[in-house]
C-alpha cells in the first residue's frame, strides 16, 4: 500500500500533489488549516495549524501518524506547507511575523521529518520531501526571512543525507514559480517593502506562471520515480 502525508494539502501546490496522488493510487493525510472539498476517496484530513508547536505536537503524541503509516509498503513526506511572509526589510518585519514564517517553514517541517523517520522504521521505501525555492539559493530584497527559511531545509537535507538512514531518500526540491495564492500576496506588497514587486506582476500578466496542477503532476511523477533522492538540491524545472 502506498501512503504520503502532505503539509499544506487544501490549496495551491499542496492541493496539486494531493490530487496527483489520489491519482495515482496513494491513500494521503493531508495536514492544514482547511479542508479540501471535492475529495472523498484515499483522503483523510486533519485540521491543525502548523504555525501553533504545541498543536502539533499534541497531535503527534496521539500517534495518529503512525497508525496511518501502518502497513505502507511505500512512504512520503512532503512538507509543502510555507509563509512568505513578512516582506519587507529588516527593521519592518516584525517579530510575530518573522517568528511565525519560522514555525511554519522550518519548525514544523522538521519536527515531521524526524516524526517520519522515527514512525517508518518497518517501510521498505521512504522518502522525504522539503519543497524548497529558488530563495533558499539566491537573496532577493525584502525576503530575507523567506530565503533563510527555505535554505534551512535545504541544509537541513544535506545532513539528512549524512544520516544515512536505511530505506529512507530525501530532497530538497524547488517548484519555481506557480500560479498560488503566495503569488497574490507577492503582487499584493507594495514597492516600499519589496522592490521586484513589478517583476512578479509581470509574470501573471504575460501567463508566466505555471498552474499548480501541472507542477504537483510533475513533482509526483519525479517523487516517486527513480531518480528521486540521487540529487539533494534539486529543481522540478531540471530534475
Amino acid at each position: 500500500m502506498k501512503k504520503a502525508i502532505v503539509t499544506g494539502h487544501s490549496k495551491g501546490l499542496g492541493a496539486g500533489i494531493t490530487a496527483a496522488l489520489l491519482a495515482d493510487g496513494y491513500n494521503v493525510l493531508g495536514l492544514s488549516r482547511s479542508a479540501l472539498p471535492g475529495f472523498e476517496a484515499g483522503l483523510e484530513q486533519v485540521a491543525l495549524d502548523l504555525g501553533d508547536v504545541d498543536a502539533l505536537a499534541a497531535w503527534l503524541d496521539g500517534g495518529e501518524l503512525e497508525s496511518f503509516l501502518e502497513g505502507a509498503e511505500s512512504a512520503l513526506l512532503i512538507n509543502n506547507a510555507g509563509i512568505v511572509e513578512p516582506i519587507a526589510p529588516l527593521g519592518r518585519q516584525g517579530s510575530a511575523a518573522i517568528a511565525r514564517a519560522v514555525t511554519v517553514n522550518v519548525s514544523a517541517a522538521l519536527v515531521l521529518a524526524d516524526a517520519f523517520a522515527a514512525t517508518s522504521t518497518n517501510v521498505a521505501d521512504r522518502r522525504l520531501v522539503h519543497i524548497s525555492s529558488g530563495a533558499g539559493r539566491h537573496a532577493y530584497t525584502g525576503w530575507s526571512v523567506y530565503c533563510a527559511t527555505k535554505a534551512a531545509l535545504d541544509h537541513h537535507a544535506n545532513g539528512v543525507r549524512q544520516d544515512a538512514l536505511p530505506g529512507l531518500k530525501i530532497e530538497s526540491l524547488a517548484p519555481g514559480v506557480i500560479d498560488t495564492g503566495m503569488q497574490s500576496t507577492i503582487r499584493g506588497t507594495s514597492e516600499e517593502d519589496f522592490a521586484l514587486r513589478a517583476q512578479f506582476v509581470e509574470l501573471k500578466a504575460t501567463g508566466a506562471l505555471a498552474s499548480p496542477e501541472e507542477v504537483g503532476a510533475k513533482i509526483v511523477e519525479h517523487v516517486t520515480g527513480k531518480n528521486f533522492g540521487v540529487e539533494i538540491i534539486t529543481d522540478i524545472r531540471t530534475a
